[in-house]
């Protein structure tokens, strides 16, 4: 004869394996962790293209102009241009992260891909050999390709 402890045990035991397999039951096999129901991050086919949020520096012209100064050749692209959204500026960053200059575009580029502009006369002091360029896109900010440039003469 068996104990009530002991049938409390195996009703107990039953239980949790009668819910072990009815939940895994109910789940699928799967090799992707983005079907997850609890994950907050989407799925890596409906994440937004980075291609279509920021613009790419794909060349920089540098160009001494006086005692710490230089001027700044630098092409963009941001194909996605139009008159909602678009490339709106780059800035001049420092290998410390310090911004030494920022330029400022007025309108969209969007029949006009890739585009050069020229900023002039960025100061930057004589203990700084290379400077990094990073592109804006006037909603999302800063990002895309970047390019980093050594300073002529230094």
């Amino acid at each position: 004869m068996i104990s009530p402890a002991g049938t409390r045990t195996t009703a107990l035991a039953a239980l949790a394996l009668a819910v072990t397999f009815v939940v895994t039951g109910c789940s699928s096999p799967s090799t992707s962790s983005n079907t997850s129901e609890l994950s907050t991050t989407p799925p890596a086919s409906s994440s937004p293209d980075a291609a279509t949020f920021f613009p790419d520096v794909e060349e920089v012209a540098v160009t001494p102009a006086g005692t710490n100064l230089f001027d700044f050749a630098v092409t963009i692209s941001s194909a996605y241009d139009t008159p909602e959204q678009y490339a709106d500026g780059w800035h001049v960053l420092a290998p410390d992260g310090t911004v030494l200059g920022e330029h400022t575009l007025s309108h969209d580029h969007a029949s006009e891909q890739p585009f050069t502009r020229t900023q002039a006369g960025v100061e930057i002091s004589e203990d700084i050999t290379e400077v990094t360029i990073e592109g804006r896109d006037q909603a999302n900010g800063y990002g895309g390709t970047t390019i980093t440039v050594e300073l002529p003469g230094r």
